[in-house]
């Protein structure tokens, strides 16, 4: 959804103006030369037409390397509020899903879960949190028109908390991400969030709020620590997992995953720094291919060195560790705690991934971590994520 005015201007400054401030100085008078004057003024018309209508297409054009996604390089031009509301909320939709738990005799137990997704194709590409689809024996997809669709998984992926579900649907409203959300926004811009809160039937609640703050990082109960986040006081309320928050253009800025159970409004979304590529992976392969360490760990503060009685303040503290997987053939455990990669301090579980992340597959890596009060240096080597 490229600025529509900034297209027109654009084409219209550099294209038009040029050829028309290019005619050469007519030697003709009288009749002859309002003739000439004519046609050109024709010309530029015809042209102003065309400008417009290459302009319009470009707005719903995706980038080259977009793939399904529709990514905005650029913010957009500000919305009145119904043209907002009428604009995205076609793409909004909920997600019921239906799993199967097992109670203390084992004895298998329905349940229901709702969510929230965005449309981000005409024929049906829908992005949400994994958590919403997370072991999914049916989904439903209700659009804001009230049809309903069965959905199917198209690839999830726990790291990042996304997921992207497909519908058997086609001439769709989708919604544009804006490019690098994190770069774009600041402290204090206005943002809207959008969803199936508390599964309330009517359609998606609409709240709004600020930029709180960004580049975030949260430990989800999953033991996944999310980066890149933006946090918000937009009201979101359980149901609003997977729905967008956007700037006042209507673009989607983030992807609303997670609150602060123990405040009042914090609420955090998924930065397009992030998801821009995790969706493209989704679906373009259906998984996201990255490095692996194979450890769960939590940020060591005074709280937890207190616990754990650690002989450290910072650090990652390993609190569960994949076996067979890099860090277990390198000899690391539960209750070590990680303080640098490769000559890196590493002070907080955001830091430790986003240091693995930054390397390939294959690649070797040395650990320095504390078991006890005994400092440690180990080798590993990074897999592939497992699926």
């Amino acid at each position: 959804m490229l600025p529509m005015k900034q297209a027109i201007d654009k084409s219209m400054g550099q294209n038009l103006f040029r050829e028309v401030g290019g005619l050469p100085p007519s030697p003709l008078h009288g009749g002859e030369r309002m003739s000439k004057l004519r046609y050109a003024l024709i010309v530029v018309l015809l042209l102003v037409s065309i400008s417009l209508a290459v302009a319009c297409t470009v707005v719903n054009s995706p980038s080259s390397a977009s793939g399904y996604l529709y990514v905005d390089e650029g913010i957009g031009y500000e919305l009145s509020t119904h043209d907002l509301v009428a604009e995205v909320a076609p793409a909004v939709v909920s997600i019921v899903v239906e799993t199967v738990a097992y109670n203390w005799f084992w004895q298998a137990v329905p349940q229901t879960g709702a969510g929230s997704g965005i449309i981000v194709s005409s024929d049906g590409y829908i992005v949400t949190n994994n958590h919403v689809v997370e072991g999914a024996q049916k989904m439903t997809v209700t659009l804001s028109d009230g049809r309903t669709f069965e959905a199917t998984i198209v690839g999830t992926d726990a790291q990042t908390d996304l997921a992207v579900v497909k519908i058997n649907a086609s001439n769709l409203s989708y919604l544009h991400f804006l490019s690098n959300s994190l770069e774009q926004l600041s402290v204090l811009d206005p943002v809207v969030a959008v969803g199936n809160a508390l599964a309330l039937p009517g359609g998606p609640t609409w709240t709004t709020g600020v930029v709180s703050n960004l580049g975030r990082s949260i430990q989800e109960n999953t033991g996944a620590v999310l980066d890149d986040l933006i946090q918000t006081d937009a009201a979101i309320n359980a149901g609003n997992s997977g729905g967008p928050l956007l700037d006042t253009a209507g673009q989607v800025v983030g992807i609303n995953v997670a609150i602060a159970s123990n405040a009042e409004n914090i609420g955090f979304a998924i930065s397009t720094d992030t998801a821009i590529s995790v969706v493209q992976s989704l679906i373009a392969e259906g998984k996201v291919v990255r490095p692996w360490f194979g450890v769960e760990v939590i940020t060591v503060t005074a709280t937890i060195q207190h616990y754990y009685n650690l002989s450290v303040n910072s650090g990652a503290l390993i609190t569960g560790v994949t076996s067979g997987g890099p860090a277990d053939k390198a000899g690391l455990r539960a209750g070590d705690v990680i303080v640098k990669i490769n000559g890196e301090d590493i002070s907080t579980a955001a830091e430790l991934s986003s240091a693995i992340n930054s390397h390939q597959i294959g690649d070797q890596i040395e650990i320095v971590y504390y078991r006890g009060s005994v400092q440690k240096v180990a080798n590993a080597t990074l897999e592939e994520s497992p699926s």
